[in-house]
């Protein structure tokens, strides 16, 4: 059954989010064979559209007005459901960001439809859309399918593989506009509290600390193992709580959660609430010197030592092996 499904393009400082193009593939899924639509919400940023449909997009519908150049559930409420009034979608797709956690439900509200959130997964079967996704903290996972209404999910990041880029692929990019009014929050500034580099949701490796990493200095070694990967840092709630790194960094139940293709995991204990935040991570390395930690539970690979002579080793053998390759 062919339908038209809506894909939000998620934009960060002036740029699309990979997320955005994750949840093009799982759109064009969606549609089976139908028009997968495009959509973008900020001020100035018609120009993306066309990588939108490099992506897979057949056309992109953008939304610009001055109040959407800073994220506002009602802002970008208005404008999204501006473009399902004009284009009549049978399917919906957001991105499991900061941002889709947070719009998708008043989407889903307004138009008074079901939401499958946090997939991981997406393809048809049995004639249906089925839909897999985590539950119990990741413990186990469930499959789900939508017999009425619009179809609307949120996948998470780096699970789905976006489509090959193809910049001979042609289509239209249009504009809607919004009548934005009533907004009750406004952004007077915005505080960047992450370090820069990687995003920590979209990285496919990222390098974590916990409580064994001492101190907020001890956190060096991490980032320099990090950037020869060309990774990002993360942290349990145990190095935040202690002062050792900001919440932003936090990987977990009440932190992020991320499914990199690479997790190495240096002095984290494997309390529950940590695990449920990387344990679907493609290939975790622990380094603990507690042989009993909760981590190697885990992990594909574990290495009992202290990370601080751990890590600085393999950050020279990448090192060497990026010269050897490049």
């Amino acid at each position: 059954m062919a339908r038209k499904v809506l894909v939000l393009g998620e934009v960060r400082e002036g740029a699309l989010r990979n997320i955005s193009f994750e949840a093009l593939s799982a759109g064009k899924t969606i549609a089976e064979g139908g028009e997968v639509v495009g959509v973008i919400i900020g001020d100035s940023i018609k120009n993306l559209g066309e990588q939108l449909i490099h992506y897979g997009a057949d056309r992109v519908v953008v939304v610009e007005n001055e109040q959407l150049k800073q994220y506002t559930s009602d802002g970008y409420a208005q404008a999204f459901l501006a473009v399902v009034e004009s284009e009549k979608p049978d399917g919906i797709v957001f991105g499991h960001t900061a941002l889709g956690k947070d719009l998708s439900p008043k989407i889903a509200s307004k138009l008074n439809t079901g939401l499958i959130s946090d997939a991981t997964a997406v393809e048809i079967a049995g004639g249906n859309i089925v839909f897999t996704r985590p539950i119990y903290s990741g413990k186990a996972f469930e499959k789900k399918i939508v017999t009425d209404g619009i179809v609307f999910a949120t996948v998470r990041p780096n699970n789905i593989i976006p489509l090959e880029k193809d910049e001979s692929r042609t289509g239209e990019v249009t504009s809607v506009q919004a009548d934005i009014k009533d907004i009750r929050t406004v952004v007077k500034e915005v505080v960047r509290k992450a370090s820069e580099g990687v995003d920590l949701t979209e990285a496919k490796v990222i390098v974590s600390g916990g409580r064994g990493v001492k101190s907020a200095e001890g956190f060096k070694v991490l980032k320099e193992l990090a950037d020869v990967l060309g990774g990002a840092v993360g942290a349990s709630r145990g190095a935040c709580d202690a002062g050792y790194c900001d919440y932003s960094m936090q990987i977990g139940q009440t932190g992020k959660v991320v499914t990199p293709d690479l997790y190495i995991a240096c002095g984290i204990s494997g309390a529950i609430q940590h695990l449920a935040g990387m344990s679907n991570s493609k290939v975790i390395v622990a380094i603990n010197k507690d042989p009993e930690a909760n981590i190697f539970s885990v992990a594909d690979y574990g290495i009992v030592g202290d990370l601080f002579q751990v890590v600085p080793i393999l950050t020279e053998e990448f090192k060497k092996l990026k010269i050897a390759s490049s």
